[in-house]
């Protein structure tokens, strides 16, 4: 087994990565312009931002599951996972089969509907004004006929509480199932602060903001466009004004970790990191910008990946992160005048004067 790949040994990473003509990570308190160290001029992108574009292509490539994003509350997750692993919930018992199916056949995301036993279960904090507004959002128009049904139904969820008195093991026993379910979780971590609180899990995985090599310059750029907000400025203008942050070139560099000691942790809950969760890392890696195309943030490229791997039986490692990271080198060819692609610096890489027990795997 190739060592990169290997959960029960440590890995510390560098990545590489450049934008042509965009915007990277914007910064909303500076008018979304791109994020800068104002006393130094180099960019920074967060960290963040990087676990957005790995979500997101574990998401698209891998069919992975994940804790962190927009479809559904934080909330909604957890106590879907509670549902799922048999606590009792806010529910509802309804006799009426046909408003049964036809709640079922909206496929809502906060109500699981129960047809065998015909009830309702309410996937959120029993809040009556809560439940109505969900109600509404998901299905739109309720009909007529089912309106005296719908309110009997908010009655019951609004009144009924959490049944179950949710001890410490209780919540190590959601933590569990939400590690085991949500990739992002096992991975990254989260705090799991939502109903009950099952507490922090601490992921394996960690990455840096990732910072400029050179100073970059961020450019507003004037843009105009020929459609017309509001009906009666059509008689008076042909263009509407507006603007686009962007920098010409930034050669970016970040740096990562993975624990086995924090895999280790959850090994012993039964949730393991497995080799096929580090190889999704891997190549979330170096094609997460191919999954993440946009206007705004122009051509972003990755550039290489370095992957030191220690072969520390205890998973403690060989030699200090810092150390290994300054083999690779990256200097400015041009001085006299910015960098505008990735031929204006030249990469080296010292893999002659490796610590004892460390392999390089590198990805370019």
């Amino acid at each position: 087994m190739e060592m990169y790949l290997d959960p029960t040994k440590r890995h510390d990473f560098v990545l590489l990565f450049d934008v042509t003509n965009g915007n990277p990570n914007g910064d909303p308190d500076a008018g979304n312009m791109p994020r800068i160290d104002p006393e130094t001029s180099h960019g920074f992108v967060t960290d963040v931002a990087l676990k957005r574009k790995i979500r997101d292509y574990a998401v698209l490539a891998h069919d992975k599951e994940i804790f962190i994003q927009s479809k559904m509350a934080l909330n909604s997750l957890y106590y879907q996972t509670m549902h799922e692993e048999g606590f009792a919930l806010p529910e509802a018992s309804i006799d009426n089969v046909r408003f049964l199916e036809w709640l079922a056949d909206k496929q809502l995301s906060l109500f699981r509907v129960d047809l065998e036993n015909r009830r309702v279960v309410y996937l959120d904090q029993a809040k009556e004004k809560q439940i109505v507004k969900n109600l509404v959002e998901e299905v739109g128009v309720i009909p007529e006929e089912y309106e005296a049904i719908v309110k009997q139904m908010i009655d019951m969820l609004a009144k009924l509480e959490e049944k179950n008195n949710i001890s410490a093991k209780d919540r190590d026993q959601i933590k569990d199932a939400m590690v085991r379910r949500y990739y992002d979780i096992r991975m990254f971590g989260a705090v799991l602060t939502a109903g009950t609180n099952a507490g922090q899990v601490r992921g394996p995985l960690q990455i840096t903001f990732a910072r400029s090599v050179s100073p970059i310059l961020p450019m507003d750029i004037s843009i105009t466009r020929i459609a017309i907000t509001r009906e009666e400025d059509k008689r008076n203008k042909k263009t509407e004004m507006g603007r686009k942050a962007i920098i010409p070139y930034g050669l970016y560099r970040a740096h990562g970790f993975y624990n086995p000691k924090l895999a280790e942790l959850l090994t012993r809950s039964g949730n393991p990191v497995t080799r096929e969760d580090l190889e999704v890392i891997w190549k979330a890696l170096q094609n997460m910008f191919d999954y993440d195309r946009s206007a705004a943030r122009g051509e972003m490229v990755f550039r290489g990946l370095y992957v030191f791997s220690h072969d520390d039986e205890k998973g403690l490692g060989n030699a200090n992160a810092h150390k290994l990271f300054d083999c690779i080198k990256i200097d400015q060819i041009t001085t006299d005048v910015p960098p505008r692609s990735i031929n204006d610096y030249r990469i080296m890489i010292n893999d002659d004067n490796l610590p004892t027990g460390i392999t390089l795997t590198e990805f370019s």
